[in-house]
């Protein structure tokens, strides 16, 4: 009851509920800093795996053109491209002051996170099973230590979007919960993006 204040009724919502309060703006602009030290993180990540991707201990160790299924890393694409159009749709509907469809909507994208994390789960065993283990070498050092960093993203965005669904079930829909919508949604394309680079430079350039 804490956050009625908050409400809007439907006649009066705005079209960017989610920057239509001081509290709102600083999130949006504050939410923009912190992604640019995520992109520093993961650009240093990139640049070591770069780096130590050719890095094994004998010429008959595995290297990424005999681990990598581009297949399994196509369908892992596909889920989270698939989850970040859905999470624009929770959005779409925040802004259109449709409170069940945006619930329905993030709860679409976290059943669709929890499948690319489960494939890259069984992606890691089948690694583990060949050799190919964090300590196995440089390589594999480099690749579990990006691909780890960017599944612990995953599990915070499906973590949060889920305390989201959760606690927006007792608050319903306002200007004070839609910044919060937004900010996730902007945190889970900003994971969908790195994964982009991920399937491009790790497993597209590995296989050539």
């Amino acid at each position: 009851m804490a956050n009625m204040e908050y409400n809007v009724p439907s006649e009066r919502w705005p079209a960017h509920p989610e920057t239509a309060t001081l509290e709102g703006k600083n999130k949006f602009i504050g939410f923009w800093t912190f992604l640019a030290g995520e992109t520093a993180l993961f650009a240093s990540l990139f640049a070591t795996y770069l780096a130590l991707k050719d890095s094994v201990p004998s010429d008959d160790h595995l290297l990424a053109a005999d681990l990598f299924h581009l297949e399994l890393a196509f369908v892992m694409t596909m889920f989270l491209l698939t989850s970040s159009l859905t999470s624009v749709y929770a959005v779409y509907h925040m802004r259109n002051n449709n409170f069940s469809k945006m619930q329905l909507w993030l709860g679409v994208t976290v059943l669709l996170g929890l499948g690319f994390l489960a494939l890259e789960i069984y992606e890691f065993i089948e690694y583990t099973h060949l050799g190919h283990t964090f300590r196995s070498s440089a390589f594999g050092s480099a690749f579990y230590f990006l691909i780890g960093t960017h599944g612990f993203h995953v599990c915070i965005g499906l973590v949060w979007i889920t305390l989201l669904i959760l606690r927006n079930a007792k608050r319903g829909l306002s200007v004070y919960t839609a910044a919060k919508v937004n900010t996730a949604a902007l945190y889970w394309h900003f994971i969908d993006v790195v994964w982009v680079f991920i399937f491009t430079i790790v497993y597209l350039l590995g296989v050539m």
